[in-house]
């Protein structure tokens, strides 16, 4: 495993070595996974030492709009610069929609409110038996997608739409700020890792993409020293199932890289197994990629592994020694205990709880750091 979270900008480092951190838990398993991911970090803050964290649960999502009347109050908006990072669980409810049809996603607000740019999605194979491929071993797949999580197809999507209307229209937005600033930021993350990057587009077809593509074409010139390529996104799609060795680090549109992160999340485990930050220049979110799964809400039985690692990400994004010591010792963790084919819950076919899980993983740190390998 590689560091997948760029460090925070130079401009913004703290002096202090205590962290703020707002946690927005949400709804449905929301707070079950980021309850678990707390303690993680917790364990790692008292294990790897040099850094401190303090919390604070502030309340957005369909469950405080069914409270308030809006599921992201501009009193908790407000709050945000008083923290350094944000820890989200989940938020929406299937039954919880704008009179337009669609679910309340206050983290998409936040993406576009705090200019969160830069998605970064890793994909990470801890197991062979966890991915339906045959033929791969533990580390095999590793790749990140860093997905433009600000315009693209998203861009248009608090327009009205009238549901009795003969048609309806969504508008892909690439611009030139937008796309340079992205793909500046994938191409850093490849230099820290196996130096290719991939550009995933649909040039052939579609203008806006034929632009996107321009735009990483010229933006290549500045690293030399990476390798690049392009794939259309269908292809991408296949080259995921049946060739994913090929990738290193993937850009792409805001849609394509939504829908991308699930198919990769299936190749490693499920979106258990998929941890996320959204970074902008000032602010960062970290969040697991899945949805609030409501139906299994109040069970324990959600895995709390995607939670758990991206608050690693959000250890590695603070960027100093200790805190980049604490996330490696989290992901080593994470690693030793899925060696054993036991310890799973049951989206992966397991037996464990929640907070089994979690706990295994805790016990696993100490026999990390003495060993020194971390990941």
């Amino acid at each position: 495993m590689r560091q997948i979270a760029q460090g925070r900008n130079e401009v913004v480092k703290k002096v202090s070595d205590c962290y703020r951190i707002a946690l927005l838990p949400g709804d449905g398993i929301g707070p079950e996974v980021t309850a678990e991911a707390v303690r993680a970090l917790r364990a790692a803050e008292a294990l790897a030492g040099g850094f401190s964290i303090e919390t604070e649960e502030l309340s957005a999502g369909a469950g405080e709009y069914l409270r308030s009347g809006d599921p992201l109050p501009e009193s908790v908006f407000e709050r945000i610069p008083e923290f350094d990072a944000i820890l989200l669980g989940a938020m929406g409810l299937p039954e919880v929609r704008w009179p337009g049809g669609v679910e309340m996603t206050p983290q998409l607000d936040l993406r576009e409110r705090l200019d969160l740019y830069n998605g970064v999605r890793p994909v990470y194979l801890f197991h062979a038996d966890d991915s339906p491929l045959k033929g791969r071993r533990a580390g095999d797949i590793d790749f990140v997608i860093v997905r433009e999580s600000t315009e693209g197809l998203f861009s248009t999507r608090k327009v009205a739409c009238d549901l009795s209307a003969d048609a309806a229209t969504d508008t892909m937005l690439i611009t030139r700020l937008g796309a340079e600033r992205v793909i500046r930021a994938a191409f850093k993350l490849a230099l820290t890792r196996r130096r290719r990057l991939t550009l995933v587009d649909k040039a052939n077809v579609l203008p806006s993409m034929a632009y996107f593509r321009s735009v990483f074409d010229r933006v290549a010139g500045e690293y030399p020293g990476v390798e690049t390529d392009h794939v259309y996104v269908d292809a991408a799609a296949l080259y995921f199932v049946n060739q994913p060795e090929r990738f290193d680090v993937v850009v792409t549109e805001n849609m394509f890289g939504d829908i991308l992160s699930d198919l990769a999340a299936a190749l490693v485990g499920g979106m258990g197994m998929a941890p996320s930050a959204d970074i902008g220049d000032r602010y960062a979110v970290f969040q697991p990629s899945h949805g609030s799964a409501p139906g299994i809400a109040g069970m324990g039985i959600a895995n709390p592994v995607a939670a758990i690692l991206s608050a690693a990400m959000m250890l590695d994004w603070f960027d100093t020694a200790a805190t980049r010591r604490a996330a490696g010792v989290i992901r080593g963790a994470v690693s030793g205990v899925f060696s054993n084919r036991a310890a799973r819950t049951r989206d992966m076919g397991g037996t464990m709880t929640t907070g089994e899980l979690a706990e295994a993983i805790i016990g696993a740190m100490p026999t990390v750091l003495e060993s020194g390998r971390t990941a």
